[in-house]
């Protein structure tokens, strides 16, 4: 297991911060998350050693939540949005939409590494749902022929829809469609 020296003094700052070291768990798994594209054993090992923590208190973190993989994802992972109000704004027909043009099941890697999904708890956006979170990019008010285009969009333009821990900064995102800044 690799991880860079920018990430190692990327967590070591991010500990700095916080009154105990087991605070920094989450951000340390999301530091670990995006240098090995999901968690590993052997990475929640390193960040129970970096904490000063229990291995068993690290991966009951990593298992809780949902944004933590736990398996290897697509370079494209989509997160669809399975509570109660984003039922009801017919995110079932997202879901089917995803499974036709993917081919694969929940928590499976397409063929070309592309693509992935699962459905997940909410994503906080009940009032704009059904909607969906690609590689941390939220899209809200997404039909099936919506959720196709962006798709459609993404194969094309590959572009950078994550956040990053290590960086903080955004990717650069689809072209014409705007995204959250981080702010200071």
């Amino acid at each position: 297991m690799h991880i860079s020296t920018t990430a190692e003094r990327k967590l070591k700052d991010i500990i700095a911060r916080y009154p105990s070291p087991r605070s920094a768990v989450m951000p340390a798994l999301y530091i670990l998350q995006e240098e090995l594209g999901y968690i590993t054993d052997e990475g929640m090992l390193w960040v129970a050693s970096k904490l000063h923590i229990p291995p068993s208190a690290v991966k009951e973190v990593a298992s809780f939540y949902t944004m933590f993989h736990k398996t290897p994802v697509g370079k494209y992972h989509i997160q669809l949005c399975r509570t109660l109000s984003c039922m009801l704004s017919r995110s079932k027909f997202l879901l089917e939409k995803v499974k036709s043009r993917l081919g694969v099941k929940p928590n499976e890697v397409t063929t070309d590494g592309m693509w992935s999904y699962e459905e997940v708890e909410c994503l906080g956006s009940c009032g704009s749902g059904p909607a969906a979170l690609i590689n941390g990019t939220l899209f809200e008010k997404l039909t099936p022929e919506k959720l196709d285009y962006l798709m459609t969009r993404i194969e094309k333009e590959q572009p950078d829809l994550s956040f990053s821990t290590v960086k903080e900064s955004l990717g650069e995102g689809l072209i014409g469609i705007p995204k959250s800044e981080i702010m200071p």
